[in-house]
C-alpha cells in the first residue's frame, strides 16, 4: 500500500475521533483498510461505481438494516483517499480465525435470513444488482491471465459450463431480494465491543439478487469436503428456522443452491490458483480440494446435482 494512502486513511480516522497508532487491517487491490483506535477507514476499489457504492452505504445506514448490517459513520457519505472512494466505520470484533469451533454459524444464518426478508420498497435507490456473479467473472479473468496449467484449465472449463447469469454475463432468473453478495465468516463482527451482537460487514457487493448466492460459499465448502456435514446442517437448519427465503422450508435445498454453489467453487478455486501462482508454489491441500471439486463439476451434467448426503 502506498504511504500516502496510509496517511490519508489514518487522517480520516483521526478526523472522526480515532486515536492511537494506525494499524493496517487489509491491503488488497479491491480494498485497503486502516484502523485508528475505534474508527476503521476503508479505501474501496479504484474502479468502484461510486453512485452504487453510495446507495449501498446509505442502505447499510437505513433503520431497516439495524441489527443486520454494521452501519457506516457519516451515514453513507463517501470521502476521498488519494483519488479512491473511502468510507468510515466503527470498529467491530471479527471472528477469531484460530477458533473454528466457536464460529457463529447459526448467528450468520439468522442474519442472512433477516437480510433476505427486508422489504426493499422505500430503501435508498435505485438498489444496484448484487455483485456476486461479477466476481466469478473477475476471478476467471485473473486465472486466464496467469500461465496455463492443467488445474487452471479444469477450473476454467467448470466456469464455462455455468449458466451465463452465474458468471456475470446475463441477468439472473431471480433478483428480488436484498443480498450481501460475498458472504463468508470474515464478513462478521461483534459490535459494539466487547460482547455486542454479530453484524454483517462489507457492503461492496450488496444489492438485489438471488438470495441462494449468500448460502453458496458454505454450500460449496460442504460439497468440496471443506465444511463438516454437521456444521453445514446447523447453518442450513438455522437459516430455515429464521424464515430464510433462499431455499424451500424443508427437504432438498440443492435445486436452489446447486448453481450458486458451483459458481462459488469456481471463484474460490480460480483465486486459489492465482494466489499459488503469485507465490510460486504448488497448490496446498485446500486449493487442491477446490480444484478437485471443479473437476467433478466438469464431469457432471449441468442439470444434475451431485449426491451430497452426509
Amino acid at each position: 500500500m502506498g504511504t500516502s494512502l496510509t496517511y490519508r486513511l489514518t487522517a480520516l480516522g483521526r478526523d472522526m475521533g480515532g486515536d492511537g497508532p494506525a494499524v493496517v487491517l487489509a491491503d488488497r487491490s479491491d480494498g485497503t483498510v486502516v484502523r485508528v483506535g475505534p474508527v476503521v477507514s476503508k479505501a474501496h476499489a479504484p474502479d468502484s461505481d461510486t453512485s452504487a457504492l453510495v446507495t449501498r452505504l446509505r442502505t447499510a445506514a437505513h433503520p431497516r438494516l439495524g441489527g443486520i448490517l454494521l452501519p457506516p459513520l457519516y451515514e453513507g457519505r463517501l470521502l476521498d483517499a488519494e483519488g479512491r472512494p473511502a468510507s468510515l466505520w466503527p470498529l467491530g470484533l471479527p471472528v477469531a480465525p484460530d477458533e473454528p469451533d466457536a464460529a457463529p454459524w447459526e448467528e450468520t444464518a439468522a442474519l442472512l435470513a433477516r437480510l433476505h426478508s427486508v422489504p426493499t420498497a422505500g430503501l435508498p435507490g435505485p438498489l444496484p444488482s448484487m455483485r456476486g456473479p461479477a466476481k466469478v467473472a473477475r476471478a476467471a479473468a485473473r486465472l486466464r491471465a496467469v500461465a496455463p496449467t492443467p488445474a487452471g484449465e479444469t477450473v476454467l472449463r467448470a466456469c464455462s459450463g455455468l449458466p451465463p447469469w452465474a458468471r456475470g454475463e446475463a441477468a439472473p432468473p431471480r433478483a428480488d431480494t436484498l443480498c450481501h453478495g460475498d458472504l463468508h465468516l470474515g464478513q462478521l463482527v461483534r459490535y459494539p465491543v466487547p460482547g455486542g451482537p454479530w453484524l454483517l460487514i462489507d457492503v461492496d457487493d450488496l444489492g438485489l439478487g438471488d438470495p441462494a448466492w449468500d448460502l453458496a460459499r458454505p454450500a460449496a465448502w460442504y460439497a468440496a469436503g471443506l465444511l463438516a456435514p454437521d456444521v453445514w446442517q446447523r447453518f442450513l437448519t438455522a437459516y430455515r428456522a429464521y424464515g430464510g427465503r433462499a431455499v424451500r422450508p424443508d427437504g432438498d435445498p440443492w435445486p436452489e443452491l446447486d448453481i450458486p454453489a458451483r459458481a462459488l467453487t469456481v471463484q474460490s478455486a480460480a483465486l486459489a490458483l492465482v494466489r499459488a501462482a503469485a507465490e510460486r508454489r504448488a497448490p496446498d491441500e485446500v486449493e487442491e480440494a477446490l480444484t478437485d471439486a471443479c473437476a467433478r463439476i466438469v464431469r457432471l451434467p449441468s442439470d444434475v446435482a451431485p449426491d451430497r448426503t452426509p
